[in-house]
């Protein structure tokens, strides 16, 4: 059985308008991929260093689904989008079972 896999977003928005445009796609590629929003955005508290003003944590059953979600070509459709649109730090993190 495989660990979860969490993708972690930490995004600075510089174009809210195409942000917005970047969403649907990034939305439409969770659900195809089966991934569960666990933050999106919430309060958050910087106990050290800095952080982006928007944070986002998907959970998906292992590392190559969450993969698999990244490379789809809805979300690569998303990325094109958001890359005018904000600054952002992703990565996919192995979880523990």
């Amino acid at each position: 059985m495989s660990n979860p896999a969490y993708v972690v977003f930490n995004v600075n928005v510089t174009d809210p308008e195409q942000y917005d445009k970047y969403r649907v796609f990034s939305g439409q590629a969770m659900a195809e991929h089966g991934a569960e929003v666990l933050v999106r955005g919430g309060e958050m508290t910087v106990l050290e260093g800095s952080a982006h003003a928007r944070t986002v944590i998907l959970k998906f059953p292992s590392v190559e689904k969450a993969q698999a979600f990244y490379d789809s070509e809805t979300y690569k459709t998303g990325r094109e989008l958001r890359k005018n649109a904000a600054v952002a730090d992703i990565f996919i993190v192995e979880g523990v079972a």
